[in-house]
């Protein structure tokens, strides 16, 4: 099958970023943040659905602490698409990616934590005015809540303000959210795909059930030893149905609204797979008219043990069909897959042939082969958004 010539293709004016392509992903974790970060020389109106399940790291602390949502990642994406323009923003990005030192006393990180609250440190004195205002009622917020004996090792400073964030807005996510987005400036919009405090659990094709993101990614705990053959959402003991965790509307407004839709790099399971499980997601995106493409790792993912290419596909497309009432043809989820040259043509043509999904295999890998290049990517997502990238990829024909 040809390869669709998006590298060559750009609109022919360049567009002001403010009125820049409608691109929505499906995504959690850092992997999509150096073209998040990228992404914002070509449009501030890209769309970040995130999943709020994760329950490692610094989420963890927060979660079995106070009983919420994770916030870690959506805090990620905040910063990747904070402006970052002017030294005044500079200074609120650094200290909202600050973390407290991993492995200091009790003693020594309740001074630090202290040097912020009394804006002594040297990165909250960067911030002036009611910013500095801002960010200070938030942290005295997290501290209201926060119990006496709460683990601060590693902690991320934007973690401790998006929490109380939260709080103050009576445990809501999406106003919370605003909030920080404004203290950064984001250009583009993030949004949790659901706001409630659940987690996720596997279950595996030697019939094991692995409940906790963290025990199934192979990031903090050994990998996995079985394919994975089903995600799903738990209260952490039991299954939750995707009938109780809705899509709301604002969510269903920006996938109906979007040029481009992507399923990015990540964990495919954990990052990308868990935020088409909410009720809703799968009928908002087969009735979408946009393009919807799907990214594959380049790198070594413990989550997909075992997948080809073609497997990766059934697995996204597989929470998405049981939401649809119908049965539809897996390129009204999935119309095309963006991939770096290293993907064996073989595997476009068994994905061709099962599915009718266009594949198109482009230089798109940086220097370190296992990551994608962030303005390579950006580039080719936007020209995919311009009329003339629609005709051409339509013309390409399916082996």
């Amino acid at each position: 099958m040809p390869d669709a010539p998006f590298s060559s293709l750009m609109p022919a004016a360049t567009i002001p970023p403010e009125d820049g392509a409608r691109i929505l992903f499906f995504s959690g974790g850092t992997a999509l943040n150096g073209i998040a970060r990228q992404l914002k020389r070509y449009t501030h109106n890209s769309a970040h659905l995130i999943t709020p399940f994760d329950n490692g790291g610094s989420s963890q602390v927060l979660r079995a602490a106070l009983d919420m949502p994770a916030v870690g990642d959506l805090r990620s994406r905040l910063m990747a698409l904070a402006n970052e323009d002017t030294p005044h923003q500079r200074a609120i990005y650094y200290l909202f990616k600050h973390r407290l030192s991993a492995d200091a006393t009790k003693t020594a990180l309740q001074a630090e934590l202290r040097s912020f609250v009394d804006a002594s440190h040297p990165l909250m004195q960067d911030i002036q005015g009611p910013i500095q205002s801002e960010v200070l009622g938030l942290l005295h917020d997290f501290l209201h809540i926060a119990p006496d004996d709460f683990d601060y090792r590693g902690a991320s400073v934007g973690n401790l303000i998006l929490t109380g964030a939260y709080f103050r807005c009576g445990r809501q996510l999406a106003p919370a959210i605003d909030q920080m987005a404004r203290l950064v400036d984001i250009q583009g919009r993030v949004r949790p795909i659901a706001d409630v405090n659940l987690h996720l659990g596997v279950a595996l094709a030697d019939g094991q059930l692995v409940f906790g993101q963290r025990h199934f990614t192979g990031k903090t705990t050994a990998p996995i030893s079985a394919p994975i053959q089903r995600l799903f959402i738990t209260n952490g003991t039991q299954e939750v149905l995707p009938a109780s965790v809705a899509l709301n509307a604002e969510n269903q407004n920006l996938i109906a609204n979007a040029d481009v839709i992507c399923f990015p790099p990540g964990s495919l399971y954990s990052s990308v797979i868990a935020n088409l499980l909410p009720a809703g997601v799968g009928r908002a995106v087969a009735q979408s008219d946009a393009r919807k493409v799907y990214m594959p790792n380049l790198g070594h993912d413990p989550e997909a043990l075992g997948m080809p290419l073609s497997d990766q596909i059934t697995a996204l497309l597989a929470p998405m069909m049981s939401d649809t009432p119908d049965t539809l043809s897996a390129r009204q989820f999935i119309t095309d897959i963006l991939c770096d040259l290293s993907v064996p043509q073989q595997d476009c043509d068994a994905v061709a042939e099962r599915f009718g999904i266009a594949c198109h295999r482009l230089p798109l890998a940086s220097s370190n082969a296992e990551r994608y290049d962030p303005q390579t990517v950006c580039h080719t997502l936007i020209s995919m958004t311009s009329d003339i990238a629609r005709n051409t990829a339509a013309a390409i024909p399916v082996a």
